[in-house]
């Protein structure tokens, strides 16, 4: 095993992978391999130390920094919190969707950020805004099928994305940029996705 960092916060196996972006396989594997520094607990569970995970996403140059992961790991919890919520289940546009709907776009959430995660780690290149594209036009493809107005449509992909860009200026506020330009870039990329992904909604509600 690794030598571990004996400060800052120790977290599970499962938010270990959460923050690193990975399965949680992917983590026990680089664990038990000694890559990634962890301990065990009394009930011989494994703790990552948080410093270390920071450590390892600067050392690994296909994982992006740790910061992003925590944004999106907010917004996607933040998402969470709300689904099945008073607010969210009187929302006219969430109670005309059908509940193989409302699952699946759960499930879409996730990949979602996770698109919009390998998009501002790549960079933000204009290529990789396909994925956007084409979630875009999954979720108007499910709304459609379900009766749902483009107006309601906006609705519930507005519901979602400020999740996002309240976890990028919450985030922000938490901690001192590097430089003067990092969190605009952040948030020039985010929208970007984004308004592609708005986009195709709206073209695939207009070609319907």
């Amino acid at each position: 095993m690794a030598k571990r960092n004996e400060g800052s916060e120790w977290v599970s196996l499962r938010h270990a992978a959460e923050i690193l972006g990975v399965h949680p396989a992917t983590v026990r594997n680089w664990a038990d391999s000694g890559k990634l520094p962890f301990r065990r607990t009394a009930g011989n569970h494994r703790r990552f130390n948080i410093n270390d995970l920071r450590n390892y996403t600067r050392a690994k140059a296909d994982l992006e920094p740790l910061e992003l992961q925590i944004i999106m790991q907010n917004a996607l919890g933040h998402t969470r919190m709300q689904v099945g919520s008073e607010r969210l289940e009187s929302a006219p546009w969430y109670a005309a969707m059908s509940d193989d709907s409302k699952q699946h776009l759960r499930e879409q959430g996730r990949r979602v950020l996770e698109a919009l995660r390998l998009f501002v780690a790549a960079g933000a290149p204009d290529e990789s805004l396909a994925s956007a594209i084409n979630l875009g036009k999954d979720y108007a493809r499910r709304l459609i099928a379900d009766g749902l107005s483009l107006p309601q449509a906006m609705r519930g992909f507005y519901f979602f994305s400020d999740f996002v860009l309240n976890s990028i200026l919450n985030w922000s506020e938490l901690r001192q940029p590097n430089n003067s330009s990092e969190w605009s870039t952040l948030l020039r990329q985010v929208n970007t996705f984004m308004h592609a992904m708005q986009l195709s909604i709206v073209e695939y509600y207009e070609e319907d």
